[in-house]
């Protein structure tokens, strides 16, 4: 029989901790797909902050580095501007990437840092106990907004995609998602490109992906596969923000 398909082969055996319907797990899996078709593995550094995420050396095999919380970006440049041959990206949520390093983000992308950033926004801080995080929908639950979020008293979520967007240093930035077979498809390819600018020196370069949370959401998995399409799309539209290449791949 012809063999369709195997285990990545830089995705450690190792099994995932994440909630059930989470989707880290198939973020993770991508990542370590796009880096084996790119022949990546003995030249990348990842860099994933404190969240949800805080335990991907355990299953990327690649060469990782901790950074404190909201500092990826930061790390990231550092790295990168020791060893500039190297393929480095960060792994940071939406609390991470958009509130606590908002100032370590932005300032990268002016300086056109030629990095990569996979952002994952699922709308909450979810390792923490899913409090309101800059990117929780007008309206929406969480721990610390119990009766909803409140325009007025917290503010609207914030679209750092759309903001990155004004930035010159930026080369490439795509919101996908994970919670169809189509969207995942997408996501892979997103990645990929994203790194492709990397590897072409283009500047930097951020895949903003639309992520379910069922646990913190008080949803089941199809619960929450479908509230992205239903409420987060109406907030975070899919497609892509900038490309400076110009180039549109094929579906």
């Amino acid at each position: 029989m012809k063999k369709v398909y195997s285990r990545p082969n830089s995705l450690k055996q190792t099994p995932f901790h994440y909630c059930p319907g989470c989707g880290h797990s198939v973020v993770h899996r991508l990542i370590c797909e796009v880096i084996d078709e790119m022949s990546l593995q003995e030249k990348t550094i990842g860099i994933p902050p404190p969240g949800c995420s805080v335990f991907a050396y355990n299953y990327l095999d690649v060469d990782m580095a901790e950074s404190a919380h909201g500092r990826g970006a930061a790390v990231a440049t550092g790295i990168k501007r020791a060893y500039p041959e190297i393929i480095v990206f960060t792994y940071q949520g939406d609390g991470d990437l958009a509130g606590i390093g908002t100032a370590e983000t932005i300032h990268a992308a002016n300086r056109g840092e030629n990095i990569t950033t996979i952002f994952i926004n699922n709308a909450v801080y979810g390792m923490t106990g899913g409090q309101m995080a800059p990117t929780t929908l007008t309206g929406q639950k969480t721990s610390t907004t119990p009766y909803g979020r409140d325009k007025l008293l917290e503010g609207q979520p914030i679209r750092m995609s759309e903001i990155l967007a004004t930035i010159d240093g930026t080369a490439y930035l795509e919101r996908v998602a994970v919670n169809s077979p189509a969207n995942i498809r997408k996501t892979k390819q997103a990645i990929k490109k994203a790194f492709q600018m990397q590897i072409d020196k283009l500047g930097f370069s951020m895949v903003e992906i639309l992520s379910p949370c069922p646990t913190n959401w008080k949803m089941t998995p199809l619960q929450a596969w479908q509230w992205i399409d239903k409420e987060m799309n109406k907030v975070f539209p899919l497609g892509v923000l900038k490309d400076v290449t110009g180039k549109k791949d094929a579906d």
